[in-house]
This record gives structure tokens, sequence and C-alpha cells, in this order.
């Protein structure tokens, strides 16, 4: 097959292999229903309690359910990868798609999208269900920088997907990069934070929720927070990318 292999089928082509896998399509569904399922049923269960009763920034409480949700968006990512690695699947891949810019962008690009796709209806859900059952302490849809945090969710859900990826595509195992990031961002990140704040706020998870904050406690605003969240993932990317050019399938 030619290495002009146009890239529409070839994104089509990663579309068909992530509906596929029970795995992979189930993790990107677990995004949505983690995250706005998990916010919800906290937020009926204690959101009108008290002020502040799901965190000191009420606008980043209506988001508390993205610290289960963005687990979900490290398996998408790290399985969508790593499916090419196990049975020869990569060599078929490459049969199939000879040139590795073209194959990795477009299983990059596939992944992006519908990261961001599925997390931009996820941040909507969230912010709209926990809502409902805020009770004295509702946000209203249209108030300050809700739509704001509602974006970033969303993309915050996309860049974590990528960073997944990348960096599965560069230890070719899933386990792997899952015991590395979901530690480091339940737990390492708010022992850092704890004690080194200036350090903590450039972490990816600590820098890309400014987005969701009404007040940030950072010298990061919303939108550079994001910008250096999108440099984890760039980076992440790019070593991915220079490991599946340089190593044999």
């Amino acid at each position: 097959m030619s290495t002009a292999l146009p890239t529409v089928p070839v994104l089509h082509s990663e579309w068909i292999k992530i509906r596929s896998l029970r795995g992979t399509f189930g993790a990107l569904i677990a995004i949505f229903v983690a995250t706005a399922g998990i916010q919800t049923l906290t937020a009926a269960l204690i959101g009108d309690a008290e002020a502040g009763s799901m965190g000191d920034d009420p606008l980043l409480a209506a988001f508390y359910g993205l610290n289960f949700g963005q687990i979900a968006a490290f398996a998408f990512g790290a399985t969508a990868l790593s499916a090419e690695f196990h049975n020869g699947a990569l060599r078929t891949s490459l049969t199939a798609v000879p040139n590795r810019a073209r194959f990795y962008l477009s299983k990059m690009a596939m992944l992006a999208g519908l990261a961001f796709v599925v997390g931009q209806l996820t941040g909507l859900a969230t912010f709209v269900g926990g809502q409902q059952f805020m009770g004295a302490y509702t946000l209203e849809l249209g108030g300050p920088e809700t739509y704001r945090a509602i974006f970033g969710c969303g993309t915050y859900l996309m860049f974590m997907t990528l960073m997944a990826a990348g960096m599965t595509a560069i230890l070719r195992s899933s386990a792997a990069v899952l015991s590395l990031l979901i530690p480091f961002t339940l737990i390492v990140s708010f022992i850092i934070g704890a004690k080194a704040s200036d350090i903590a706020q450039y972490l990816p998870d600590r820098a890309g929720q400014m987005m969701m904050r009404a007040e940030s406690p950072d010298a990061l605003g919303p939108w550079t927070g994001l910008g250096v969240l999108a440099v984890w993932a760039l980076a992440a990317v790019l070593g991915g990318w220079l490991s599946v050019r340089r190593r044999d399938a």
C-alpha cells in the first residue's frame, strides 16, 4: 500500500480500532459516567449541607468528579496505544500505513478529538448535574467563569488522555503508565503541593485545574495553567513519536 495513503481513511481505521476494543471504548464512556455520575451523587449526598462542604472553591468543587474521570481518561489513552504492542499489532498497522508519522499522528488526532468531544459533554453534564442538588449554594450556568470552567474540564480530560497515550508509546505498557499516573495525580501531587506549592503549580493536574478555579491560589492564571498542561501533553506525545519512529515494530 502506498505511503501516500490519504489521512481520512487512516483516521477512520483508528476509529474502528477504538470502537472494536471493549476496554478502550469502555474507558471513553467511563470518562463521562465517572465524572458526571460521581459529581451528581456526591452533590446529592452532601452538596447542600453547608458552604464549602465539597471544597473551599465552589467552582472547582462543581467538578469534584474530575478526580475520578481523569483516571478513565488515562485508561482511554493508555489502552488505545498499548493495543498496538500486543500480538504484533503494530507490524500489521505499519504494513497498512507504512508512513509512521501519518499512523502515529492519526491515532493521536483521533484520541484527541474523541476525548475533547466527550470531555466537553462531560464538563457540561458534570456542572449541570451537580448543581441540581446544591440548594442555596447553587452556581448559575451563566455565572462568572462557569463557561470557562466547563471548557477547561473537557480540555483537561483531552490533554490527560494525550499524556497517557504518549507515555504508553514510550513504555509500551498501559499497566506501567497507569501505575505511574494514577498515584502521581491522586497522591504525589498533593504531597508536593503541601510542601512546595511554588513547584506544585507546574504539575500537570494542578496547572490544568486552574481553569476550574474561581480564584487561583497560585501565580498561574487559568489560561496559563492550561498552557502548562498542554506542554506536558505535547512532551509526552513527542516522546511517543520518537519512540515509535526509532524502535522496531
